[in-house]
């Protein structure tokens, strides 16, 4: 399971820091975010880009975390060489992270569950 499985991610920058939201399509789906998105397994999939810290904030209300990655940016918007200077790319990065377990049998609409590979027959 990955978290795309469970959430969908916003990202944002500012100076050399990125901030990711991951809200939880469902309940569900919030209770295991909350259990295994910690800051470390962020930090791990983000380790080629920085060395941390990680900071993670919980907005139950909202089924969201919201992490604070310091020094991912490469110097920040301004300095930066890469070709995402903002980060918007990394929003997509943390959605491949991968967590433990099955994700939860409620898919939301348009996800990747309900889509097939291609036409049936009924021969």
């Amino acid at each position: 399971m990955r978290v795309y499985d469970l959430a969908h991610a916003r990202a944002g920058d500012k100076g050399n820091t990125s901030n990711i939201s991951v809200t939880a399509y469902t309940e569900a789906g919030w209770d295991i975010l909350r259990t295994a998105l910690t800051p470390e397994r962020v930090l791990a999939a983000f380790a080629h880009l920085t060395d941390g810290p990680v900071h993670r904030y919980e907005l139950p209300k909202l089924r969201a975390l919201n992490f604070v990655i310091e020094g991912v940016l490469g110097g920040g918007v301004t300095r930066s060489l890469r070709i995402d200077p903002h980060g918007k790319a990394l929003s997509a990065l943390m959605l491949t992270i991968a967590l433990p377990g099955e994700p939860p049998g409620v898919q939301p609409p348009g996800s990747r569950a309900g889509l097939s590979a291609g036409p049936t027959s009924a021969a």
